[in-house]
């Protein structure tokens, strides 16, 4: 399969944020570009490039605004950034991020361990960036992200009420988002329950409002989860390169969907997502030389491709 614009679904790297946020030793700046610009180069339509935090907390993205600048120079490519309050979005505006996202746990214990405030004043803080954006020139705008976490469990606080979550997506449907993301932070998630939860936020929202999925393969039910909320219909799914990723702040979640294995489920059902598999296994080897300590995984790397593409066919043995 060949890179190209038409796409059914639209996949969301962002190994760059959440696949390194976890790992200890600093990815040089050098190599971060390389990763990003070899999956636009695969077919990749959005790249979120790390994440506006305090340095101090989070030293990996101490470079943020070097690998902006980097990504911004990338031709049709839409690049986003994860910020985690106010000033975080002003720096990214600074930058020109086309986009950034501020996660609201649903969780309230997770969302003292995150961001120290309570879901509400996350909401409130959600506000104050909408504001901003809209007292923005045309040219400068960003779009909005709210990207609810722990929706579907929390290993701090356990289980998590479904009608919170619902009051919390209507909520910020209300602040003027462009979009809302529901995450299964720590990989609690099985398909009955995204099914159910997805279309319960869809119908509360209303379909105006694009809703995209965030899940994490910790229990190994990441596809399938994707899925679930597929059939239900959302169409923009994030993912990472190698399986990378999890919450420095939710105890034992690991991995998040692998980009190479999503994208080759797609292909092989015929929905179109625009990426080039053999440029996105190229990929994957960009980023293993510049991550030579971290173990990626992925059954498509392992695997590899069928010797006969294409929805539905088979190789023949």
């Amino acid at each position: 399969m060949t890179a190209s614009n038409a796409r059914d679904v639209e996949i969301c790297e962002v190994g760059p944020r959440d696949g390194l946020q976890n790992i200890g030793e600093f990815v040089a700046t050098d190599a971060k570009i390389a990763w990003i610009e070899a999956e636009a180069a695969a077919g990749l339509p959005e790249i979120e490039v790390g994440s506006f935090v305090n340095p101090r907390l989070i030293p990996q993205f101490a470079d943020i605004a070097e690998v902006v600048s980097a990504a911004k120079r990338i031709d049709g490519l839409t690049v986003t950034a994860l910020v985690p309050n106010l000033k975080g979005a002003e720096r990214a505006a600074a930058c020109g991020v086309h986009k950034l996202s501020l996660p609201i746990s649903v969780s309230a214990a997770h969302s003292q361990a995150n961001v120290r405030k309570s879901p509400q004043a996350q909401v409130d803080e959600l506000r104050a960036i909408v504001g901003l954006r809209d007292g923005l020139p045309d040219g400068r705008r960003f779009a909005v992200t709210a990207g609810l976490s722990t929706v579907f469990g929390c290993t701090l606080q356990g289980a998590v009420d479904e009608a919170e979550v619902i009051r919390l997506a209507v909520a910020c449907a209300e602040a003027g988002v462009d979009d809302l993301s529901l995450a299964d932070t720590v990989g609690w998630a099985d398909p009955a329950q995204v099914r159910r939860v997805t279309r319960a936020v869809i119908d509360a929202v209303g379909p105006g409002l694009p809703v995209a999925g965030h899940f994490h393969n910790t229990r190994g039910l990441g596809l399938a989860n994707v899925l679930a909320a597929y059939e239900e219909g959302v169409r923009t799914f994030d993912a990472c390169l190698g399986g990378l990723g999890g919450c420095p702040y939710a105890p034992g979640a690991s991995g998040n969907v692998v980009t190479e294995d999503l994208a080759f489920m797609f292909d092989r059902m015929g929905i179109r997502t625009g990426i080039d598999l053999d440029r996105l296994l190229a990929a994957r080897a960009v980023l293993a030389r510049g991550l030579t300590h971290t173990h990626l995984t992925g059954h498509l790397a392992a695997a590899g491709l069928p010797k006969v593409r294409g929805p539905g066919k088979v190789a023949t043995v």
